[in-house]
């Protein structure tokens, strides 16, 4: 007998962020609205789809949506809102579904499989979110989860989308290989210079010429996305591999001292993070963006995993010290990575000396 064909959805808020802000400013309800970091290099994060039809989506710079709408409304973000917000979020699906895959703050894969009227059990969680958290979302459901991904955008905001393989071939045939997800825009620009400017011209291209143009990894999976061949399984827990901190300045800094002393506030911010969260991990890092857009990052692993501020911060001022930024410094960043392999060690058995504590 054969398996049971698999059922997915993708579960998207719709513009989270902004949703988010005007619950508790609902005076902006029905305006343009921009959440977007503050500074003369700060970037959209959401915006409102009032703001949308001018022009003003996720990573615009900010400076050019201000000029695309001057009279849009710019909130600076919040993310510890946002944070709780998502929480809400998920204790209604996780209520509702057994299997759920949280792909960032406001995205979630629900396996959908075994349950008898999925379509009917994904509007109930629909329903369920908005009458718990006032908040609306976007489903897809298919038989993988590139097809319910797909399909939560395909018909935003509040949309409900229901697509088989074949039916999404078919739907997105004339769409740019651009809207898959994986397929970004340095690809969808070296297709559209091949001649490719659809999902259905892509599915066409024979194997071996994509293997000579993207190499052997990606060329055949480049056709597996334009295909809606995907068989990732939702999977429920996916440990943080890393918590980083970082920031762009408004002007470029050259100065070591000054760099220095940044990154030791940094440095501060992701430990607090860690230790809220009990959080460890054994390779520090930092990130350094120069004024020509050149990234580098320098590492190191240490013997023990570590959340404290004073491991941490010399470390990576030292890492910072031995770069010795060769031009200005246009972004900064900290990281501690390697969280994942801490959480899934077996604990260890306590084998220290016990104390007897008067009671």
């Amino acid at each position: 007998m054969s398996e049971r064909p698999h059922c997915y959805a993708h579960a998207d808020i719709d513009a989270f962020y902004v949703a988010v802000e005007l619950q508790r400013r609902p005076e902006l309800l029905g305006k343009p609205v921009v959440v977007a970091g503050t500074g003369p290099r700060g970037v959209v994060t959401t915006s409102s789809y009032e703001a949308r039809k001018f022009g003003i989506f996720s990573a615009t710079p900010a400076e050019r949506a201000r000029r695309l709408c001057p009279d849009a409304v710019f909130l600076p973000p919040d993310f510890e809102l946002y944070r709780a917000r998502s929480r809400d979020v998920f204790a209604v699906l996780n209520e509702h579904v057994e299997r759920v895959e949280a792909a960032s703050l406001d995205e979630a894969y629900l396996d959908l499989t075994g349950i008898e009227r999925p379509k009917a059990a994904a509007r109930r969680i629909k329903n369920a979110v908005k009458d718990r958290t006032g908040l609306t979302c976007s489903i897809g459901i298919g038989p993988s989860k590139l097809v319910a991904k797909v399909g939560s955008d395909a018909d935003k905001p509040d949309g409900f989308v229901v697509l088989t393989q074949a039916e999404a071939r078919e739907r997105f045939k004339d769409a740019s290989p651009g809207l898959i997800p994986g397929i970004g825009p340095r690809t969808t620009e070296k297709l559209r210079r091949g001649g490719v400017t659809t999902l259905d011209q892509l599915r066409r291209v024979p194997v071996q010429q994509l293997i000579d143009a993207f190499g052997p990894g990606t060329g055949p999976y480049l056709l597996q996305l334009a295909n809606f061949d995907d068989d990732r399984e939702v999977t429920p827990v996916r440990l943080t591999k890393s918590e980083s901190r970082e920031t762009t300045f408004d002007s470029d800094i050259h100065d070591q001292t000054e760099l220095e002393r940044i990154l030791v506030d940094l440095s501060v911010q992701l430990c607090e993070r860690l230790v809220k969260q009990d959080q460890r991990g054994r390779n520090i890092g930092i990130k350094v963006r120069l004024d020509d857009f050149s990234t580098f990052t320098r590492a190191t692993t240490i013997a023990e995993a570590t959340n404290d501020v004073e491991v941490v911060t010399p470390i990576a001022v030292e890492l910072l010290r031995a770069f010795a930024a060769p031009r200005p410094v246009r972004l900064l960043g900290v990281r501690v990575g390697g969280l994942d392999e801490v959480a899934a060690e077996p604990a260890r058995p306590d084998t220290s000396p016990q104390l007897a504590l008067p009671l």
